[in-house]
């Protein structure tokens, strides 16, 4: 007999850094989820990541209290400060610009978030990319 869906959860929690502690014990605790077996699962799964990178991470629980685990590539926005060098994006997107990064840097982003991506080729993929760029007020030279 297949096992019985109660739910999921989206939680984002940074690579190889998952712990009992908040956010992640009480959101996994009140579900019934074991806490110590989703930490070790979650940072065994992400230890060739970069560490600290956020993982966007969708939980779905059963019946039996066991659970499987979804973990995505960090967000656009992670990669896009790390490549310009920023803290975070402008505070006025459109008017000034935060920072520039190069068309190589977007396709290399785009090629590494293909995978969570809406987009048929990378050329697509890097499209979405420079729209976020241009949402955080990021240049592209």
């Amino acid at each position: 007999m297949a096992k019985k869906l109660v739910g999921s959860l989206k939680l984002q929690v940074p690579a190889g850094q998952a712990n009992p502690s908040p956010p992640v014990g009480p959101a996994l605790g009140q579900r019934g989820i074991n806490i110590m077996e989703f930490c070790k699962a979650f940072n065994a799964k992400t230890q060739e990541m970069e560490p600290g990178a956020p993982c966007p991470t969708v939980i779905q629980y059963y019946q039996d209290k066991s659970f499987t685990m979804d973990i995505k590539t960090p967000p656009a926005s992670y990669y896009l400060k790390k490549a310009a060098k920023l803290k975070s994006g402008s505070k006025e997107p459109g008017k000034s610009t935060a920072g520039t990064v190069t068309v190589a840097q977007v396709k290399e982003i785009a090629e590494a978030k293909m995978k969570d991506l809406n987009a048929n080729d990378v050329e697509g993929a890097m499209q979405i990319i420079l729209g976020s760029a241009r949402s955080m007020g990021i240049e592209v030279k």
